[in-house]
């Protein structure tokens, strides 16, 4: 079943288990609305070519719609669907007041210049128009955009408007109103929970092997964050490939030789015995975490998988089948929309800074994400009562929150 469709299941089985009205699953089974617009851009050659382009709202009861850009040539409409319903479940699990989006241009951004990439940031905010705005639908950063290309969204919707909208889109530099520690926000939050994870089943973090699949923002910044720890990050990957070592990769090593070396795979990097980029899910490990794309453990590969954690730092990276053989096999699964979350949790920190023209420095906001972050562990495995499935805990507290915020609002 497709990403969308195990969303639209999962929401029918946890509204039905709450005994929620049928409004419920109703409102939620849907986004209120998707756009699907095409964005032209001038070419080198002097052509002008037209890429497709998405961004679908959610919901927006309890607050503005929220979610990250992505610049990807598999990007389709069923995808942005599915990831703006899960931000969604993600803001209420964290309990911040912003509602789900998602947003996608059909493009691999490597065939650009910077020319044309900054014509394709700009003419996504130009065709989008009033659908944006810092109280209504707030962009942020995702797979293959950055600080730099929200810092383009930014100027564009301030040309537009004629005024500086700080509080527009999040991700930005910090010259220009970003947070600090926004970078490394969502790969942080994933440290925070795993760490929340080991002591909760009895595991010391000193020494604990972690594995990561997916060696980009989020995954390096989890990697380096438990290595500062004390964690052992035993093998880690990206597209390209990867490396391995029982007894401890030099993650700010890897780091540096990654910067050094840019748009080279770590799998080059003589400081580990090279790997597949599948490989860290299923090496010897106590927590494996997930970092690269969507359905990445499937029910023909879960049963590989020996880390008795998978913290899901991806979007969806494990399939409904795959997570239930994982239940199956006794292991632990913090779902995405749990482990993921310090990314708009942050975002959520710039926003407010931003209103308020008053900014935090990097230890107060790690401290702040901490708070938020471990909090809504705790309150997900409180509503687990024992259970194992973390993930359907975390969807019923999300629910049951939106469901009496949409009740409150009378939509129901």
């Amino acid at each position: 079943m497709a990403m969308w469709g195990e969303m639209q299941q999962l929401l029918r089985e946890v509204t039905t288990e709450l005994g929620c009205s049928p409004s419920v699953y109703s409102v939620l089974k849907e986004p209120r609305r998707v756009l699907i617009v095409q964005v032209p851009v001038r070419r080198a050659g002097g052509t002008t070519e037209h890429f497709t382009a998405y961004r679908s709202q959610h919901n927006n009861a309890c607050g503005p719609y929220k979610g990250g850009i992505r610049f990807h040539p598999a990007v389709t409409v069923d995808e942005v669907k599915a990831l703006s319903a899960a931000m969604t479940i993600k803001c209420r699990v964290v309990n911040i007041p912003f509602g789900g989006a998602k947003g996608g241009v059909v493009v691999d951004p490597g065939t650009l210049d910077d020319s044309e990439l900054e014509q394709l940031a700009r003419g996504y905010v130009d065709v989008l128009g009033t659908n944006l705005g810092p109280d209504k639908d707030i962009p942020a950063p995702d797979v293959f955009t950055n600080s730099r290309i929200m810092a383009w969204m930014f100027d564009e919707f301030s040309r537009r408007s004629g005024a500086n909208h700080f509080s527009f889109i999040t991700g930005k530099p910090a010259q220009i109103g970003g947070s600090r520690g926004r970078e490394e926000a969502t790969g942080h939050g994933v440290g925070v929970v795993a760490l929340r994870a080991m002591r909760r089943q009895g595991l010391d973090p000193v020494g604990a092997r972690v594995a990561v699949q997916g060696f980009g923002n989020v995954g390096a910044n989890a990697a380096a964050m438990l290595a500062r720890e004390g964690c052992r990050v035993v093998a880690c990957s990206d597209a390209g490939g990867g490396l391995h070592d029982p007894a401890g990769l030099p993650v700010d090593d890897l780091l540096a030789w990654e910067a050094a070396h840019p748009g080279r795979t770590i799998g080059e990097a003589r400081l580990g015995r090279p790997i597949r980029s599948a490989d860290p899910l299923y090496v010897p490990a106590d927590v494996v975490i997930p970092a690269a794309l969507e359905e990445q453990i499937t029910g023909d590969t879960a049963g590989a998988v020996q880390a008795p954690i998978i913290v899901e730092a991806a979007n969806g990276p494990t399939t409904r089948a795959g997570h239930a053989r994982l239940l199956a096999d006794g292991r632990t699964v913090v779902p995405d929309v749990l482990a993921n979350a310090g990314g708009v949790t942050v975002s959520y920190f710039e926003w407010v800074q931003d209103l308020n023209s008053y900014f935090w420095d990097l230890e107060d906001v790690r401290a702040r994400l901490a708070v938020f972050m471990e909090r809504s562990f705790d309150d997900v495995v409180a509503e687990a009562g024992g259970a194992a499935d973390l993930r359907r805990a975390a969807y019923r507290l999300a629910v049951r929150r939106l469901a009496d915020a949409m009740a409150a609002r009378g939509w129901l």
